[in-house]
């Protein structure tokens, strides 16, 4: 599987709700490494600065211990998604996101 450069231009996306946050976000992490959504459910938790919540932190699990992971940095909005070695593998910028 060819790897995505991280020099590459960060995508541009709307995402407007959390559900289509949620979505993108766990089909790309099942990308990474050929997870089947079904096998691999994402997991995620609040990313919070100051006792204020401020994004989240995603993860999905595969076999052998492989795990990906996201970041949605709402004040920055944008998607970071690292692959299964930690490298980060892509970046999205956000023209929407959830509030």
């Amino acid at each position: 599987m060819a790897t995505r450069s991280t020099k590459s231009k960060p995508t541009v996306l709307a995402l407007p709700t959390l559900p289509e946050l949620l979505a993108f976000v766990h089909t790309e992490l099942c990308l990474f490494d050929s997870l089947e959504a079904e096998q691999a459910p994402l997991k995620s938790s609040p990313l919070m600065r100051n006792g204020k919540a401020c994004g989240l932190v995603f993860h999905v699990e595969g076999p052998r211990m492989l795990r990906t992971s996201a970041v949605w940095a709402a004040d920055e909005n944008r998607i970071l998604l690292y692959d299964s070695t930690g490298a980060r593998a892509r970046e999205v910028r956000l023209t929407e996101s959830p509030a």
